[in-house]
């Protein structure tokens, strides 16, 4: 079987063996989720088509809500197919299996008693058996109509053969790619197949549905994007490498979804922070939607009117999501009445005016506080004085849920939750961690997950506070302390390469200025959870998160989120341009003295690969741990990364450490 794309249609290619009847099963209501509440199809066999259409239930979201699909299916190849037979049918498990030759519809509706639920259309083709036969289906597909699935279909491939669309297809791949240049010749062929596989899973979501919207959202004027996570939008996921690396190439589809989430904001009165085929799924970590749009301001602020964006509605989207409490914040918003009354979410806390589920204490005060850091961003960019003091504040808010009296492994002070009275609530760091020797115990969006944080250890969450890293340093004992914590984290166990709070942890040594010992991170993070076989991956992908680290890693940068800010590492490739159509420019980074020797999980003594020094379009960077955005990527030109085989020599700074605002960081915006 084959298959090639349009944006909402294609044509799949079947060949079979020679002497075989060609028979199809097509199944309207088994979805994977079990999650079928009722639909219809219809044969035309004069047409030589089958439209199916019904409504679903989320994959990652409130069961309560149903979201509507359709397809349409064209049988005949441009007349150069017959049909024999066709019917329908309905089975199941435990022995029925009920077909209807010459039958053309089924209307069913939701099975209100549960179970696995098949339905749909057989047919078969009349063909020379003597030769391999070969079918090709015409489908298009949409959420607003069956209609329109047909339409789609024939619109975007008409009487095209299965060799144009794919060419076309290709080209438009070509153009994605192309984006991204690389000296392929002096690259080791891993780095290139791990880096542009990486970039192709990070132009696969979010999906542009403009034009098949429905509920609110029907018939908006604004661009409609979903499925941002998987078949989710999911902005915990996203917003610390996946956005950011849109950021560098592709701000024109940046903007688009910039508007989708402010339209979400309009429609329902917050921006959205997971969506999938319509529908609002969880809240992970807070509404980390204020991030994504908020590094798009910070980046795009001088052209956002030309891209389509009105930063003070964006501003107010903000604000929203900042301020106000939404009844219900399992799926939009945040909890913040009680964040802002306490300092912190509290654990086991009387909340009289909203609604969701009170777990995650620990882990949502981290994240609410670096959300506030994203709203205090475009705040200052936009003058507003008094708010950016505020959410500085709350920015700080981080602080209030670290307890310098827990100790772990010989470690002192660690993330926990908290009662509203002020005492923590103890949970050991190591629950949910990799060490956790509790293989039940829950530690998702389960009602008795009791450890505070999601998905994470306090081990690991502790290290969360992109902003203001600095900071955490001194809490933790100053540079040699957190080096030596930093090295245990790794050392013993506590890292999830697959987990979205680990993603800058790598990189921390920067902050107690210790470059080199990053690079030597990075690179054993990169061999040790990542390759290019199937398993190749550290668990999801998750929307194309773990692609755009990689993709960071092997550039040798890492972005962080919410500012223009590049930490600088060790490219993996010894030359590379980045293309921005829309700005026009395109940047070229040079790795002098780039030996490939250095691209494995341990770098050989005598092996160049430790940053010596920066240079922007000729002129010495001012460190060479980071540079920014609007000094690079926004102007073009060429940025040269030496590097040295001298680890001890390059393990300094020798300039400014990265920002963080206790030490007078983002203290004006670009």
């Amino acid at each position: 079987m084959e298959a090639t794309p349009t944006r909402r249609a294609g044509l799949e290619r079947f060949t079979f063996p020679a002497g075989s009847k060609p028979y199809f099963v097509l199944d309207l209501a088994n979805d994977l989720p079990v999650s079928f509440a009722g639909g219809t199809m219809d044969i035309d066999p004069d047409k030589g088509r089958i439209t199916i259409g019904g409504r679903w239930g989320s994959s990652f979201g409130p069961g309560r809500f149903t979201y509507q699909a359709f397809a349409c299916y064209d049988l005949l190849n441009r007349g150069q197919q017959k049909l024999d037979e066709y019917g329908v049918w309905t089975g199941d498990n435990f022995g029925l299996d009920a077909k209807g030759l010459g039958q053309t519809h089924l209307n069913l509706s939701i099975n209100l008693i549960g179970g696995v639920y098949q339905s749909g259309a057989l047919f078969s083709y009349d063909v020379d058996q003597s030769a391999k036969p070969e079918i090709i289906l015409r489908v298009g597909v949409s959420f607003a109509s069956a209609d329109q699935a047909c339409a789609n279909a024939e619109s975007e491939v008409g009487d095209a053969t299965f060799e144009e669309v794919m060419a076309n297809a290709k080209a438009q791949w070509q153009e994605k790619l192309n984006k991204v240049d690389i000296d392929i010749a002096n690259t080791p062929e891993n780095i290139t197949e791990l880096l542009y596989s990486s970039l192709y899973r990070a132009s696969l979501t979010p999906n542009n549905a403009t034009g098949e919207t429905q509920g609110v959202f029907e018939n908006t004027n604004s661009f409609y994007f979903d499925s941002l996570y998987f078949r989710l939008i999911f902005s915990w996921d996203t917003f610390r490498t996946f956005y950011p690396l849109m950021t560098l190439h592709s701000p024109v589809e940046y903007a688009q979804i910039v508007d989708s989430y402010i339209d979400g904001w309009r429609k329902n009165g917050w921006m959205p922070e997971c969506r999938a085929n319509n529908l609002p799924g969880w809240t992970q970590g807070g509404s980390s939607g204020d991030i994504i749009v908020s590094h798009f301001a910070m980046h795009y602020h001088n052209e956002a009117q030309r891209l389509g964006i009105d930063l003070n509605e964006l501003y107010s989207a903000l604000l929203t999501d900042g301020d106000l409490n939404p009844p219900e914040w399992n799926i939009e918003g945040r909890q913040v009445n009680v964040y802002k009354q306490f300092g912190y979410v509290p654990f086991a806390v009387l909340d009289v005016s909203s609604t969701g589920r009170q777990t995650r204490e620990g882990s949502r005060t981290l994240e609410y506080a670096f959300e506030d850091f994203g709203i205090r961003q475009v705040a200052q960019l936009l003058g507003k004085t008094d708010d950016m003091e505020s959410y500085t504040n709350r920015s700080l808010f981080y602080r209030n849920v670290w307890d310098p009296s827990v100790e772990s492994d010989g470690f002192q002070g660690f993330m926990q939750k908290r009662f509203s009275n002020g005492s923590f609530a103890f949970t050991n760091p190591v629950d949910c961690s990799p060490k956790d020797k509790n293989t039940s115990r829950a530690c998702s969006l389960q009602s008795n997950n009791v450890v505070g944080f999601y998905e994470s250890s306090s081990w690991e969450y502790s290290w969360f506070a992109p902003h203001d890293t600095a900071h955490l340093i001194d809490l933790m004992g100053g540079n040699d302390t957190f080096v030596k914590r930093l090295n245990h984290f790794f050392d013993a166990g506590y890292y999830l390469a697959g987990n979205e709070p680990s993603f800058q942890t790598p990189i921390g040594y920067h902050y107690a200025n210790h470059p080199a010992l990053s690079v030597d991170r990075v690179r054993e993070v990169v061999f040790k959870n990542f390759d290019i076989t199937p398993a190749g991956l550290p668990g999801n992908d998750d929307q194309a998160a773990m692609a755009s680290l990689l993709a960071f890693h092997l550039l040798g940068l890492y972005p962080v989120p919410s500012t223009t800010e590049f930490i600088v590492l060790s490219p993996f490739i010894p030359r590379y341009t980045i293309h921005n159509s829309f700005l026009n420019v395109s940047t070229t980074v040079t790795t002098l003295n780039y030996d490939a020797k250095s691209v494995q999980k341990s770098i050989p003594s005598g092996t160049a690969a430790y940053v010596q020094n920066v240079t922007i379009n000729g002129v010495p960077s001012t460190s060479r741990c980071h540079f920014d955005f609007y000094d690079t990527f926004r102007v073009g030109g060429e940025i040269v990364i030496t590097l040295t085989a001298d680890k001890t020599g390059a393990d300094d700074c020798l300039g400014d450490l990265p920002a963080s605002l206790s030490t007078g960081g983002f203290s004006q915006a670009r």
